[in-house]
Parts: structure tokens; C-alpha cells; sequence
């Protein structure tokens, strides 16, 4: 079975990528993002200036290699990032995108995940492993994730993604149809009939239906290939998930974005919303899947089992609040008193009233400013200020909203 889908990734390598387009733009998304990492896999606490070994295990056409490696030069971090693909294919467009942005500190191994220990000089291990939309490809994900695992510093981090079952609604519907159609015949023959298929679909259907999945409307013939017609693909529910990680001998420290995983996001029953805050953080999880019925993947962060790190708290008047980058902190200036921050995922909205501190606040973080500051210099700009208690109550409201849709984060003065 690896090696049929060895044979479809040199044939088909996925995503598509064209690497003239690293002169344009640097693809950027979650898992892996710098600022997510820090908050949480090291609690705020990690200065990427000091060296830094990351592996991206299953990784493709390059999109997580390219993403880290470049932020890591940024920072100006002594990093070795390790891409490691069975795909030759794959492999040549991740270094030919590598090659056009002049990065130097990425290392290529060819081999499946399963034989990574054999093929990689893993000394102390790595502080970092993305592993992104590939255990759910494997024939044993609970092994290989363990495999990582011991690749894994005990204090490092794990960035994963695995299918999301009921957003994925239809797809395995028509991966079964066309199992039975052409399960055995050559690579093109069963790509002509997905296409077929794709153009008979009736109404009802259930892919037809499905507006959150697009990779056989927008990925080519690689997105088809890699949707319907892998000869390994299995989808988890959030229980599922935690399952996996348990086996894998980690813990979940948080999915991303946050606020797609809490129920009463998406309802405005009070009665509802009181069930929900009795529920366990893992059941909120669930519920929220289930009430959404939109999230097509599952992007999440592990650490050792053992590993007791947890991100700053948003009452600690010594973490130093940080956008997620430059444009989301533009886009957060904007924002008014009495107003909300919205935002459509998948096509649900979300929304989140906005405290009267909270343009006040916005406008004075720049990632280098304690919360204790920023609370002073509010003060001293509107004499009398709010009191502690009112600052931190307020904030406390403005970062779980701005955090739960992956704007802001926390960092804390060991940091760099």
C-alpha cells in the first residue's frame, strides 16, 4: 500500500505548487505559524533566536517547509528545518521553491514516516514536528505518531492535521462509487471517470452539496486525485483525535482556531449555552464539531504527555500580548468601541462583542509592551484609568475573542 501511494504523489504530487510563485507570495496557514508555536507548545517562552530543529514529516510539495524555514531565517534563527517525503516528485518542487527564496538551513531525506528514525540523524531530537494532513494516510497512525514522538525533544511541540469526518460529508460517497467503477484500472483511466462522475453528480448528492470541500473544483488534477481516489484515507471526529494522541503518548494542547471548537459560538440559547459551559473542554469540542457540521480538518498542537507547559494567562500583567502579524494587527486597529470583531469560516459567522477597552487596548500593542504597561500608559492618557480588575476583566474578553480566531497571542519576557 506505501508504495501505491508513493506512485500517486510521483504521479500526482500534491498540492500543486509552481515554485516561480515564491517571488509573489510566502503561503502562510496553521499548523506551523511561529507565533502559534510559541504560545502553544513553549508557553510564550520560546526565543527563535537561539537554534532551532524543526521536521516536516510528509511534506509534500513544500507549503510547511517553505513556511518555516522562511519565518526562521526571519527571525534570524540558527535553524535546520528536515523535509522528509517519500515522493521524489514531491520532493523536487519543494526544493526548487526552497531554492527561490535563497534558504539555506533546509535538509532533504526521501522515506516514509515509518522509516524516519532509520534515515534521520535525529541526535537530541527536534523541538518541532509538523506532520500535516498525513497520518490519516497511514496504515497505522497511532505508530507513526508514536514514531515522531520519539523524535521529539521532551519539551518540544508537534503541529498536526488530520480529516475532519463531518465536514467531509460526501467524499467518501464518492470515493466508494468510484472504487467499485474502477478500482483496479490504471491512474489515468480512474481520474477520466472521477471527472465523469464529478460532471453527472445529481443535486442530492451529498459531495454536490458540500460547499466547504473544493479540491476537485479548484485543485487540478492533483486535488481529484488526492480527494477521491487515495487508496488510504480515513477521517476523525474530535474524540477520535484525542484518542489518536493518547496512543500516540502526547496531549492536545489546543486545536486552532479555538472559537470553532466552542458551542456556544455558533448559538444564542441562553439555556443552551449553560448546558454547554457544565461540559468538559473535550465534549465542548465535540458538540461544537457536531452543531458546526463545517470543519472539513482538524488542525491541532501536541506536547508529551509529561509536558506540564501551558500558554500565558491573559490576567498575567507580565505577558506581552502580539499579533499574529502585520496585517492582522491593521486589521485589529480598526476595530471601534461597541463594535465587534467578525469573521466567516466555512460559512458560518461568528461574532464577538467587543469590550469599551478594547480600541484603547488594540492601539497600544506592538509585541513589546507588558499588559502591566499598557494598563499604565491607558492611565496616563485618560487620568483616571480603569482599575486593574476592570483592565484584566476586559482584556480577559477582548483575547479570547481575538485569540480564538488566531489573532492574537500571548508571550512572556524570556521570550525572544
Amino acid at each position: 500500500m506505501t508504495d501505491r501511494v508513493r506512485e500517486q504523489y510521483e504521479a500526482y504530487p500534491y498540492p500543486a505548487r509552481d515554485p516561480r510563485e515564491e517571488k509573489k507570495r510566502l503561503l502562510t496557514g496553521s499548523p506551523s505559524h511561529l507565533r502559534e508555536i510559541d504560545f502553544y507548545c513553549f508557553g510564550g517562552r520560546r526565543d527563535f533566536a537561539r537554534p532551532f530543529r524543526a521536521l516536516v514529516a510528509g511534506g509534500g510539495t513544500g507549503d510547511a517547509t517553505v513556511m518555516l524555514a522562511q519565518q526562521l531565517a526571519d527571525a534570524g534563527s540558527p535553524a535546520e528545518v528536515v523535509h522528509l517525503d517519500l515522493s521524489a516528485a514531491s520532493r523536487r518542487i519543494a526544493e526548487a521553491r526552497v531554492k527561490a527564496r535563497g534558504l539555506k538551513t533546509v535538509r532533504f531525506v526521501e522515506g516514509a514516516i515509518e522509516e524516519a528514525a532509520g534515515l534521520i540523524d535525529v541526535g537530541e531530537g527536534f523541538d518541532y514536528i509538523d506532520c500535516c494532513g498525513v497520518l490519516h494516510h497511514l496504515e497505522d497512525p497511532a505508530a507513526a505518531l508514536q514514531a515522531l514522538r520519539q523524535m521529539l525533544k521532551p519539551e518540544g511541540g508537534m503541529g498536526l492535521m488530520l480529516y475532519g469526518e463531518v465536514g467531509r460529508t460526501g467524499v467518501y460517497h464518492a470515493q466508494g462509487m468510484l472504487r467499485l467503477l474502477a478500482h483496479d484500472e490504471a491512474a489515468p483511466t480512474r481520474l477520466r471517470l472521477a471527472r465523469r462522475l464529478l460532471a453527472a453528480l445529481p443535486p442530492t448528492n451529498w459531495l454536490k452539496r458540500n460547499p466547504f470541500i473544493a479540491d476537485h473544483r479548484e485543485g487540478g488534477d492533483a486535488g481529484i486525485f488526492d480527494l477521491l481516489l487515495h487508496s488510504r484515507d480515513r477521517a476523525y471526529r474530535v474524540d477520535e483525535v484525542a484518542e489518536l494522541v493518547i496512543l500516540g503518548g502526547l496531549r492536545i494542547a489546543a486545536f486552532v482556531e479555538p472559537a470553532r471548537y466552542e458551542p456556544a459560538n455558533y448559538v444564542a440559547d441562553a439555556e443552551l449555552k449553560a448546558r454547554f459551559a457544565g461540559l468538559g473542554w473535550l465534549e465542548r469540542a465535540c458538540v461544537a464539531e457536531l452543531l458546526a457540521g463545517n470543519l472539513t480538518k482538524h488542525v491541532f498542537y501536541v506536547v508529551e504527555s509529561a509536558n506540564p507547559v501551558t500558554p500565558p494567562e491573559p490576567d498575567d500583567e507580565q505577558a506581552i500580548p502580539i499579533y499574529r502579524d502585520e496585517e492582522t494587527a491593521t486589521e485589529a486597529r480598526k476595530l471601534r468601541p461597541g463594535g465587534a470583531v467578525r469573521a466567516v469560516r466555512n460559512g458560518l459567522r461568528l461574532s464577538f462583542a467587543l469590550p469599551p477597552l478594547a480600541s484603547a487596548i488594540l492601539a497600544r500593542i506592538d509585541g513589546r509592551r507588558t499588559l502591566g504597561e499598557i494598563r499604565k500608559a491607558l492611565a496616563e492618557s485618560a487620568p483616571p484609568g480603569p482599575d486593574r480588575r476592570t483592565f484584566l476583566r476586559q482584556f480577559r474578553d477582548l483575547f479570547a475573542a481575538l485569540n480564538g480566531l488566531n489573532m492574537l497571542f500571548l508571550r512572556t519576557l524570556a521570550s525572544g
